[in-house]
């Protein structure tokens, strides 16, 4: 089976549960246009104002708290003071009051940063969900305005990745790394002004390893990135495998492939097995390094605090203390901003992915005629139609159709012809390339949308049903009809002898695409659907394709008064079930060859009778 990529989380930690400083180096996607992005994700930041100061002023609060802390833990050290005696001996004296006060302030400062960092996790997530509600509130409401040619020409699954897996990125984008950014931010300049308030020759000591945490973190994310990205690929063609061979389940044990089915998934997951092991050992490098690293920072400050303090160039040995937690306040934020560069990139990928989709041209509805269903009556004309999928490949070519109301037109042709184009032209799926096609004499371009398509009822080939009762799947193209109306529909359709055969009769919950009903009682409701709909132009394309003889002819039946005085289209493979149309018309290469009754066409001698000779005697032509 085809192997599929799905796109993965690009986030990737080092160590179980942690994540490494040079994150983002290792693996991150990165959108094409940073700074529009991320100034059109503000403006939906934006949106909620009070909350993005609530949380700014939470989290600049918190920020001085910590940085307040070490000066605190100092003065509670210098609490402590050798004190010499008359006779030269030294004793240890304790200023007992300052030292409760500055530690019950430690408490308090500790406790209050606790409780405002709860509450800015609490405003940070609502801030995340409310922006991406709107975002994919708009998402959404935008894929319902898209054409039909958007999603024929985009994996449905990659829409899909942009509802959740994008929209998720960003969610989790802006509860954790926006306050954990700004934090970084406060807390790296505020340690970097307190630790020159002490001595500017510690402040460089300090940094003396960060450059050399760069250059590592770097060389080892160059080493290993080949190995994460590695284990992307190979987890997407697991996904991928997995996908196929549970969608596919019932081809694959229908050839018994069953075994190969396990063979390949065991081959990628044994790569995938192998990759990640690489990975893991060599990503785990990365704690001892950084704990060396960390531990000789912690060495070199406190050697030189010592040095400058017997030289009396440090004010006391508390200050070595608040030295070395400001060298860790300094250090971390650059940790913090390096994990969250990963998301952040990747928040603004899928960001940018969503305002791709949003940006997309939407379905035009230019039609300003006031005309109701109610008042059309069902003239079709297609006068030199042209339009292709491709331009440079046109599928019909000056195409003219004229249909009166009420008539029969059965439209038929090899596979490739063009018939279901004319269905997706008529219906507005897809827009002409040339020539005009008119209802009643109004161009359909002039016809509003909702208009258009309230005329038209359409069964097709791929029948749609919805995970709702039976009843609800009936009544989809008329919400507010009865229960006696859905019933009509039902028996006009013959699908009220299964339905009632059914526990819950019309009550009955469909499981998803109508999976715990046969293919023809999925047709047979949808079939319903189009009778309840009440149209004045009937399109049947493949109708009955997926129903058995007998229940054929019961829906041939029921089709006989369903297009009593509407205007249908049929289009068929079976040209059993179109012998009674009013006009036949073949299609060949885009082009009208042919039509007629479906005497005349037999008499004629030509595509039809081919097509007709082909099917029922199987005399090659």
């Amino acid at each position: 089976m085809a192997e599929k990529n799905e796109r993965q989380p690009a986030r990737v930690d080092f160590r179980p549960g942690r994540g490494g400083p040079m994150n983002a180096r290792v693996n991150g996607e990165k959108p094409k246009a940073m700074l529009p992005t991320l100034a059109r994700l503000f403006r939906y930041i934006g949106r909620s104002r009070i909350v993005v100061i609530a949380v700014v002023l939470l989290t600049v609060t918190v920020t001085i708290l910590e940085i307040y802390g070490p000066k605190l833990q100092q003065q509670a050290i210098d609490t402590f003071s050798l004190v010499k005696n008359a006779d030269g001996t030294s004793r240890l004296t304790v200023d007992f009051d300052l030292l409760v006060k500055k530690l019950i302030t430690l408490v308090a400062i500790n406790l209050a940063a606790g409780l405002i960092s709860f509450a800015s996790g609490r405003m940070g997530a609502r801030l995340a969900q409310k922006t991406v509600y709107l975002m994919r509130r708009e998402l959404f409401e935008k894929i319902t305005r898209l054409p039909i040619g958007y999603t024929d020409t985009h994996k449905h699954g990659d829409i899909m990745s942009r509802m959740t897996n994008d929209v998720d990125n960003v969610s989790t984008a802006i509860s954790q790394s926006l306050t954990t950014l700004i934090s970084a931010l406060l807390t790296l300049i505020g340690s970097l002004v307190m630790m020159l308030s002490y001595s500017w020759i510690m402040t460089v000591v300090a940094m003396v390893t960060i450059p050399l945490t760069v250059f590592v973190s770097s060389r080892l994310a160059k080493f290993m990135r080949k190995y994460y990205v590695a284990n992307q690929v190979l987890l997407g063609r697991l996904n991928g495998q997995v996908e196929e061979s549970v969608t596919g389940y019932r081809t694959v044990v229908a050839y018994g492939r069953e075994d190969a089915e396990v063979g390949k998934f065991g081959g990628i997951s044994s790569e995938y097995r192998k990759s990640s092991i690489k990975a893991r050992v060599w990503g785990s490098v990365m704690g001892p390094v950084m704990n060396f690293l960390g531990n000789l920072q912690y060495v070199l400050i406190a050697a030189t605090g010592g040095y400058l303090f017997l030289n009396g160039r440090l004010e006391s040995v508390g200050a070595i203390q608040a030295m070395l937690q400001y060298s860790k306040h300094f250090t971390r934020p650059i940790n913090m901003i390096a994990n969250q560069y990963a998301s952040v990139l990747t928040a603004l990928a899928g960001a940018e992915r969503l305002f791709e989709m949003l940006d997309s041209k939407e379905e035009t509805d230019e039609g300003r005629l006031t005309v109701s269903p109610e008042d059309i009556r069902g003239d079709i004309e297609f006068k030199n139609v042209d339009f292709g999928y491709i331009p440079e490949k046109p599928v019909l070519k000056d195409l003219n159709l004229s249909i009166k109301a009420g008539q029969k037109i059965a439209i038929v042709g090899a596979t490739g012809s063009g018939k279901t184009t004319v269905v997706n032209l008529l219906t507005r799926f897809y827009e002409t390339d040339g020539g005009r096609i008119t209802i009643d004499g109004y161009d359909i371009t002039d016809l509003p949308i909702e208009t258009l398509r309230n005329t038209i009822a359409i069964v097709l080939q791929d029948t749609v049903l919805f995970s709702d009762t039976i009843r609800n799947n009936i009544k989809y193209g008329k919400p507010d009809a009865g229960d006696e109306a859905v019933r009509a529909a039902a028996h006009t359709a013959n699908a009220d002898s299964f339905i009632d055969r059914l526990p819950d009769g019309y009550d009955t919950q469909l499981t998803e695409s109508g999976g715990n009903l046969s293919a023809g009682q999925r047709q047979l409701l949808s079939i319903s659907r189009a009778v309840l709909a009440d149209p004045r132009i009937l399109i049947l394309d493949e109708a009955t394709s997926s129903v058995d003889t007998r229940t054929e002819m019961h829906i041939q039946q029921a089709m006989v008064a369903l297009m009593k005085n509407r205007t249908s289209l049929i289009i068929a493979h079976r040209l059993s079930t179109i012998r009674d149309a009013d006009v036949i018309v073949v299609l060949r290469g885009g082009r009208i060859v042919e039509s007629g009754s479906h005497e005349e066409l037999l008499a004629a001698g030509g595509e039809y009778y081919s097509l007709y000779r082909n099917q029922f005697a199987g005399i090659a032509t």
